[in-house]
């Protein structure tokens, strides 16, 4: 058997909730000629990221299923001659290679490297960011030299008698930048309410102080805990529920 199989096999049942379990940083790819049977115990059938470096600078970055063969290909390929040392970061199977990949390449990138990492699922913030600047931009023009008239003035959104306590801070004001909408479902309908700046909640045209407030007048009732009714989008696509934020 393997020298390394039996250690490998306990350190990735120990180490399951990682994902880089091991790692060998810059390396002289002389080792890698001269003493391929060294390395070849530590990376054989491994999964990982792996990056070149020509005089100190990383030259190229890339993952693979088998590190071995790779490295191996590299001392051969177009990028034989371009590069000196090697590191490589090896995986506990290949959730989110891709992603470590992209990240790499779109911070450092290498010049080895002619095409740019792509995230699959990851939204561009640049959009939201332009919006919310401009906003900003337009409340500081209207505080310095007032608002435009311009027809009919909209009344202020109804708030309840129960919550109009001065001084009363909206447990969602300190979340507020981070939690933007709200969703649930009740009796197969659902229903969505928005986060205001201040941390109060807009649901239906009316103005709620807590989650709770608001999840006790979307059900109808009395008393509801918001916390576990209400739901907010984590990262695009993924919802969990508002409770989350108190842990």
């Amino acid at each position: 058997m393997e020298p390394f199989v039996p250690f490998r096999r306990a350190l990735m049942a120990k180490r399951s909730s990682q994902l880089v379990c091991q790692h060998l940083e810059n390396i002289s790819r002389k080792m890698l000629e001269e003493n391929l049977d060294i390395i070849r115990d530590f990376v054989r059938g491994r999964t990982g990221v792996y990056a070149l470096y020509r005089r100190g600078k990383l030259y190229y970055a890339g993952l693979a299923s088998s590190l071995l063969g790779r490295l191996k290909r590299h001392l051969r390929d177009h990028h034989a001659g371009t590069w000196d040392r090697f590191s490589v970061y090896l995986t506990i199977g290949p959730a989110y290679m891709k992603e470590i990949e992209s990240l790499l390449l779109r911070t450092a990138s290498p010049p080895g490297n002619k095409v740019q990492g792509k995230f699959i699922r990851s939204e561009n913030l640049l959009l939201r960011v332009k919006a919310e600047y401009r906003l900003r931009q337009k409340e500081a023009e209207t505080e310095l030299f007032g608002a435009r008239k311009r027809g009919r003035r909209r009344e202020p959104p109804e708030v309840p008698e129960e919550e109009r306590s001065e001084g009363r801070v909206p447990p969602l004001a300190e979340y507020a930048g981070q939690v933007k909408h709200l969703r649930a479902r009740y009796k197969g309908k659902a229903l969505r309410a928005r986060v205001l700046r201040d941390g109060r909640i807009r649901l239906g045209g009316i103005i709620h102080n807590s989650p709770s407030r608001a999840a006790a007048a979307a059900c109808g009732r009395r008393a509801r805990d918001g916390w576990t009714f209400w739901t907010y989008e984590r990262a695009p696509g993924d919802w969990v529920l508002l409770d989350e934020l108190r842990r």
